[in-house]
């Protein structure tokens, strides 16, 4: 719901704000007051195009902004999130705002936050829908009509069903086109991976292999310096480790002789040179693991002689020539492999394979078939009671002997529209993203007239009100409030007396279910209204040093209740103020009540 319109320097307006009812609001005033900028501000915030001709003389920028109430759960706040804006901080309200400067772009916020203009267009349809001449026209397009058909029908399972079916064939499709309609690439790509895997498995490299011959390599080329070092080591920690006859002691007879020589010491009551020995011997112990750990050494690579470094540096190569085709380590290598296999066996169209994803899309073409048949024979069910109620609400808004119908026409395949699942070859020229009919909505706007597609067979008023009769339909059908404001422009063109009554009545009456702004001439539709704001223009203050070229003529919005709104009721009445009018616009407004 629109809580608040308000407007700055946009066109002839200054400064304007507007509080609409929950239910109907009235906007009325002289031809060429202005009231057209009410609708552009609410187009602008809507994200439609920019106007910088549009921004008020003396001006620098134009802005407008809409504060809407909107639920937790409608889909303009949905849209709002998906676009990083929280409406929930804003306690339940979403800013739509929109300025227009002289030169330059516009610019578009949401609830403090610059969005692109787009964004205000996806949050605004699920807020607004205007009904004016020009925005009458999207009802024209097949899709629309689509669009509000489903409205009516309530068919949001049956779509939803169809569209997974569909999705799934042309999943399928897309799949078989690869394979039939593409072998050349298809083969080139399966024997590439083929001629990789089989190196790969010539190869058959191991996780890590190559860092461990690369370690073995090294300790091969430095064998002699490894070997010095070690023998130094042994030499000083354990002679005899080398020189079985040698009579040099090494570090570990060293300190086992200095642990027996502090044994030797004996002092009564005094055990400190027994611990000190016993931490002797945990040295000792330390020196001979190193010297058990330094002659395995030794022995390991006495098996890595010279001899294995050929093999080694080309084992290390052919690893090396895996890793950078289809590295960067070993284990990508393996898990390409691994992949490609799956790729292959794929992209292996044989004729049994090709045979069985054929029997499969014959499988999913029937589905998305049965699928399409459900939702068509719910349209068909909802078109003939949407047109027939909605050319009983042509009736009472001055439009007898129109007519609307809602026409559902199901493609029908080769095979004919009752075709099962042998008419799956040919489906996809039945059947769309939407299903497979065709929907127009033909408008005989007088008896004896030919039926035509709504927009070439329908004045502006006309489509107003027969939009008007939509929403009534549709509104009924669902029968509880819907978070939605629809604004009408030019619903009452060629209407008068009794049936202009009327049309107020049929405005109200939609306002029950939805918040509905109209812009009238007529004192009949006004009279309906909970809330009335007239638009009017006068001249403006003398130029000021402080405000400059600001003379001229503006236009001012006012809410009117009580006497002033019974004044200007008489004045759409009989453009003045007498005591007969003033009379009149009174018992128009104690009668315009349910």
């Amino acid at each position: 719901m629109l809580e608040e319109l308000e407007i700055r320097d946009l066109g002839p307006i200054h400064h304007a704000r507007i509080a609409p009812a929950r239910g109907m609001t009235a906007i009325t005033g002289e031809t060429g007051a202005g009231k057209s900028m009410l609708l552009s501000a609410i187009r602008l915030i809507s994200g439609g195009p920019a106007q910088s001709r549009r921004v008020g003389p003396g001006a620098q920028e134009a802005w407008a902004q809409g504060v809407f109430v909107v639920a937790e759960d409608n889909p303009a706040v949905i849209q709002a999130k998906n676009a990083g804006v929280d409406a929930a901080a804003d306690e339940g309200e979403l800013y739509l705002s929109r300025t227009v400067p002289v030169a330059g772009r516009s610019r578009s916020v949401l609830s403090g936050h610059t969005v692109p203009r787009s964004v205000l267009q996806h949050v605004s349809e699920h807020l607004v829908t205007i009904h004016g001449q020009a925005d009458q026209l999207r009802i024209a397009s097949a899709s629309r009509q689509r669009e509000v058909l489903d409205a009516y029908a309530g068919d949001a399972a049956l779509l939803e069903a169809y569209g997974k079916a569909w999705n799934e064939l042309k999943a399928m499709d897309d799949r078989l086109d690869a394979l039939e309609h593409q072998q050349a690439d298809v083969r080139q790509r399966a024997d590439y991976l083929r001629e990789s895997i089989e190196r790969i498995n010539q190869v058959d490299p191991q996780p890590g292999e190559d860092e461990d011959l690369k370690a073995k390599r090294s300790r091969i080329e430095n064998a002699a310096s490894i070997q010095q070092g070690i023998n130094g080591a042994v030499a000083a920690l354990d002679a005899s480790q080398l020189d079985s006859d040698g009579d040099s002691n090494g570090a570990t007879d060293l300190v086992r002789h200095a642990a027996q020589s502090l044994r030797a010491i004996r002092v009564d009551g005094d055990d400190t040179y027994e611990k000190l020995a016993q931490r002797l011997d945990s040295i000792e112990a330390d020196l001979s693991d190193v010297v058990f750990t330094l002659s395995r050494q030794t022995d390991d690579d006495d098996d890595d002689d010279e001899g294995d470094l050929d093999a080694i540096n080309t084992r290390i190569h052919d690893l090396g020539e895996l890793t950078r085709r289809w590295g960067p380590g070993l284990a990508d290598v393996i898990a390409w492999r691994d992949k490609a296999a799956f790729e292959v066996e794929d992209l292996d169209a044989s004729p049994e394979k090709l045979e069985q994803l054929r029997a499969d899309r014959d499988h999913l073409a029937a589905k998305a078939l049965d699928a399409a048949r459900e939702l068509s024979a719910a349209r068909v069910k909802a078109a003939g009671e949407l047109g027939e109620r909605v050319t009983a609400e042509l009736a009472e808004l001055a439009m007898g002997g129109s007519r609307l119908e809602v026409r559902v026409v199901p493609r029908a395949t080769e095979s004919g529209p009752d075709a099962g699942a042998g008419a799956s070859a040919d489906v996809t020229r039945v059947l769309d993203a939407h299903g497979m009919d065709d929907i127009m909505f033909a408008f005989t706007p007088f008896p004896g007239s030919e039926p035509l597609p709504m927009g070439s067979s329908a004045s502006g008023g006309e489509l107003s009100r027969l939009m008007l009769a939509l929403e009534l339909t549709i509104a009924e059908r669902r029968g509880e409030a819907a978070d939605m404001t629809f604004i009408f422009d030019e619903v009452d063109a060629g209407v008068g007396g009794k049936a202009a009554a009327e049309l107020g009545r049929r405005l109200a009456k939609l306002a029950r279910s939805s918040q509905v702004l109209v812009v009238t001439h007529l004192a009949q539709v006004a009279s309906w209204a909970q809330e009335q704001y007239v638009v009017s223009k006068g001249p403006t203050a003398p130029d000021t040093p402080d405000e400059p070229g600001t003379a001229g003529v503006t236009t001012t919005v006012t809410r009117v209740d009580g006497e002033d709104r019974v004044r200007e009721i008489a004045r759409m009445l009989s453009g003045s103020e007498s005591g007969t009018s003033l009379d009149h616009a009174r018992e128009l407004l104690a009668a315009s009540v349910e």
